[in-house]
């Protein structure tokens, strides 16, 4: 038996690695099964090139809890280790075996062996949990089993072991602050978390299974069971697999054992599969969408060659599709740095742009292939898209083939194709097309009819973000401007000519606008006397185009500074060709005009949905009185 001191440079190692090496203790069995599955394969790597002369066989990693010793037990078949790579890979911290074996085998493929290698210390996170940590290890090679022990102070103990069979026992002496890892929920709970995909087979336990009833059975006899090993992993995830190897089943399988408790169908997925300018695999799916983005996020799992990481895929993924469901595994995304060390990292911005071109290409592919599905599924995806475009300029260029502006009647159309559509009648005085769009069908239905009588198309355009994307679509289409139906009278959304001739002279007109400034609000509307078709509504209340959309900017995070925090503000358009106004202009009793202003003001408040409270309760009665 040999004693000595760890190398490290500084003695009270252990206390700094339990408070600081890593912000939550409970990776330490991610650690230890990740160096267990290393193990593992770099044994499957060795027999391959047959420089290892042993059975590979068909290994498992086995965790094991020992509460009446207060042990946690990490079992492997692996390499194992000589006394003299124990002194070298346990007692000299910092000195990365996995690394060693991929730069000693470089040249005979020893990357396809899926060493992990990139987790830092690693093995020594087991001092986070653990009073005294025991390692039983027989290498492949024709040498004796070893068996170190370590108290979580630098001094160790090394000495021969009667272990017989090839691998590595690690043994955690679980402290008393610890004792949450000897129950067996939170063990299954890590194990899934961490370990779900991991390309060994895990064993946790044993469970019962029950067998097929004998051939002549009764229907009373009960089934027979047998125990067997409870394998909490699978080894061979749908990611892993190519793409050819897959069916539409296998992939919704997939999203089902990623998401047990997600009850909906995605509604498509893309396969992601590069090997060069760098490794990744994965497959995300699009999930039906709401226009609520806050609770859409951290539903992407990054993987390190099938060992969990994070849901937190900000900085690796771009910020739109962090809406997406599924799973990115790479090796070559940097672990345990900051994310704005992440987004200037240069292969993180390689696989970002490459994983924005697949979505993109995925995209155009389903759009060009069932247009008529892709349409069906508009309202699902769109907040996606429209996210993308608004935030990601390759993305924006890309997604001119695909993105669509439904109408109010459930019309689909590209940009181009909408331009074309409205060219001749949405075209102004000034040859600037206008595309009108409502942000409500039912709350505009009054100005979407109006417009709609005079041949105009109206699109839909809802989601919450709308207002920033129009900003860029008008600042990427030179003399196109988009206008909510709602901003102006009819006759003024589109101007194809000048003003119509008011009935009243400059007289009338000013003594009724007198009269209107005197009753209505002025805190709220802005009165405008307008000439216009006569057929029109006599008042209409509108927002102009220009306040509205920085308003609304500004809630979403943009726009004008302080437009967030104005109180609404409307202008009431008072139509001086319709008889009803002349009726007020010329009517003798004061009662009366105030009553048929009042009145006039309610109903343009009513098709705006701002009829409420007293206001509409008062509205009732005086309609009521009205029609005695």
């Amino acid at each position: 038996m040999s004693k000595g001191s760890i190398n490290v440079a500084v003695e009270n190692i252990f206390p700094l690695i339990k408070k600081f090496l890593y912000s939550d203790h409970e990776i330490f069995l991610r650690e230890l099964i990740s160096n267990a599955t290393d193990a593992t394969l770099k044994l499957k790597h060795l027999t391959n090139i047959g420089e290892a002369k042993v059975e590979y066989g068909n290994p498992q990693i086995e965790v094991k809890i020992d509460k009446d010793k207060k042990q946690l037990h990490i079992i492997d078949q692996g390499i194992g280790m000589t006394q003299e790579e124990v002194e070298k890979y346990i007692n000299e911290i910092a000195f990365s075996g996995a690394e060693e074996f991929l730069e000693k085998y470089k040249d005979k493929n020893a990357d396809d062996a899926g060493i992990i290698g990139h987790f830092g210390l690693g093995f020594y996170s087991a001092f986070m949990v653990a009073k005294q940590v025991e390692i039983i290890t027989k290498s492949y090679k024709d040498e004796p089993a070893v068996h170190w022990t370590c108290d979580g102070s630098p001094e160790y103990t090394l000495k021969k072991s009667k272990k017989i069979k090839r691998g590595t026992e690690i043994i955690l002496h679980i402290a008393d602050d610890s004792t949450e890892f000897l129950k067996e929920s939170r063990i299954k709970e890590l194990l899934v978390k961490y370990n779900k995909f991991m390309p060994i087979p895990i064993k946790f336990g044993t469970k019962t299974e029950t067998l097929p009833k004998p051939e002549g059975a009764k229907e009373e006899d009960k089934a027979p069971t047998k125990e067997v090993d409870n394998i909490i992993n699978n080894p061979s995830p749908a990611w892993t697999k190519q793409p050819a190897d897959l069916e539409e089943k296998d992939y919704k399988s997939f999203y089902r054992e990623l998401y047990p408790m997600q009850f909906e169908e995605p509604l498509f997925n893309i396969h992601l599969n590069v090997d060069y300018p760098f490794n990744l695999t994965g497959i995300l799916y699009f999930p039906k969408m709401t226009n609520d983005m806050s609770i859409q996020k951290d539903k992407i799992q990054l993987y390190q060659n099938q060992v969990f990481v994070t849901d937190n895929v900000e900085g690796i993924v771009p910020e739109f599709l962090t809406m997406l469901r599924g799973v990115i595994d790479s090796p070559d995304i940097p672990l345990n740095v900051s994310r704005s060390y992440l987004q200037a990292d240069g292969a993180v911005k390689k696989i970002s742009s490459y994983i924005t071109r697949k979505v993109a290409d995925k995209l155009k592919s389903l759009f060009n292939n069932d247009r008529e599905d892709f349409e069906a599924k508009w309202n699902d995806i769109k907040i996606v898209i429209e996210y993308g475009m608004l935030t990601e300029d390759k993305f924006f260029e890309k997604a001119q083939d695909f993105a669509l502006y439904p109408t109010v009647d459930q019309k689909h159309f590209t940009l181009e194709e909408l331009k074309e559509k409205i060219k001749d009648t949405q075209t102004d005085k000034d040859d600037n097309l206008v595309v009108l769009y409502a942000s409500n069908k039912e709350a505009q239905h009054a100005y979407i009819e109006a417009a709609k009588e005079k041949g105009y198309e109206v699109l839909l355009l809802d989601s919450p973000i709308i207002s920033h994307l129009l900003q860029k679509l008008e600042s990427s289409n030179e003399k196109m401007s988009f206008v909510r139906v709602d901003s102006d009278h009819a006759d003024n959304l589109i101007k194809k000519e000048d003003e119509a001739i008011s009935k009243l002279s400059e007289e009338e007109k000013e003594s009724l606008q007198t009269f209107l400034t005197e009753i209505i609000p002025s805190e709220k509307f802005s009165v405008q006397l307008e000439a216009m078709d006569s057929k029109a509504n006599p008042f209409i209340i509108t927002e102009p185009e220009f306040m509205r959309r920085m308003k609304e900017m500004q809630q979403t995070g943009g726009g004008m500074f302080g437009m967030g925090k104005m109180p609404e503000m409307y202008n009431l358009v008072v139509n001086t060709n319709h008889e009803l106004v002349s009726e007020i202009l010329h009517t003798k009793t004061q009662k009366k005009k105030e009553r048929l202003v009042n009145q006039a003001l309610d109903l343009a408040k009513l098709s705006k949905n701002l009829l409420k409270g007293e206001e509409m309760t008062a509205f009732i009665k005086r309609s009521y009185e009205m029609i005695k």
